[in-house]
């Protein structure tokens, strides 16, 4: 896009506000829905010399692709706070957040979400993860939607928020923060399950299952 005269920010490889604008203002030059989603029509209008495949590695998904890339980062033993996780905050700039003591699986759905898509409204309590199943709107387990289940009991009120990445009969594979305390892939069982939940701003996706084989034990197994 900067080739083409429009100001995505620095050239990091990273996704956020600035190229999901850049991108707006280059889809509505070119009678484009200006959605900021880089779906195949812009992909197409954006490099028209360029055969595209015609099933593409979902490149609308950039919320899930920010949720892949920052695979491995980890909160910091002890004393102290991993200040990646802490510089989250700054995208949702009502959230107090200090200390990644605290738990921060909905700081991490939250920061790939408002990051990305500059205009989707977030929960009101972002850090809890049962909060997140009002978000958006309802949809079936698929790629990249945010999963919500609850912990120690469905009546807890506890519960933890990830992303979809695959199933198996009995368990999801879900792409999270706090797992582990770190950003990895775990296993959640179904039968913990209470929504899969879509952007707003986004279109709603036909529903896609991933079936994965699965050789890691199931997380948080109640005593």
């Amino acid at each position: 896009m900067a080739q083409k005269g429009y100001k995505p920010g620095a050239l990091d490889g990273v996704w956020g506000r600035q190229t999901a604008s850049a991108l707006r203002s280059f889809q509505d030059s070119n009678n484009l829905q200006a959605d900021g989603i880089l779906g195949n029509l812009t992909l197409a209008e954006l490099f028209p010399d360029t055969k595209l495949p015609r099933k593409l590695d979902d490149p609308s998904l950039v919320w899930f692709k920010e949720a892949q890339r920052l695979l491995g980062t980890r909160e910091h033993p002890g004393v102290g706070s991993n200040p990646e996780i802490i510089e989250w905050v700054k995208d949702m700039k009502t959230l107090d957040y200090k200390s990644d003591d605290i738990p921060w699986c909905g700081l991490f759905v939250g920061h790939c979400i408002s990051s990305t898509l500059d205009r989707e409204p977030l929960p009101t309590r972002v850090l809890s993860a049962r909060a997140w199943g009002a978000f958006g709107i309802a949809t079936k387990p698929t790629p990249g939607a945010v999963m919500v289940f609850w912990r120690k009991t469905r009546d807890s009120g506890l519960g933890h928020v990830g992303f979809y990445a695959g199933e198996d009969a009995d368990a999801y594979r879900i792409l999270g923060g706090n797992q582990s305390d770190s950003v990895s892939l775990a296993w959640v069982a179904k039968s913990r399950f209470i929504a899969a939940r879509w952007p707003a701003t986004v279109s709603p996706p036909v529903p896609v299952e991933v079936t994965v084989a699965r050789r890691e034990p199931l997380s948080w197994k109640e005593a």
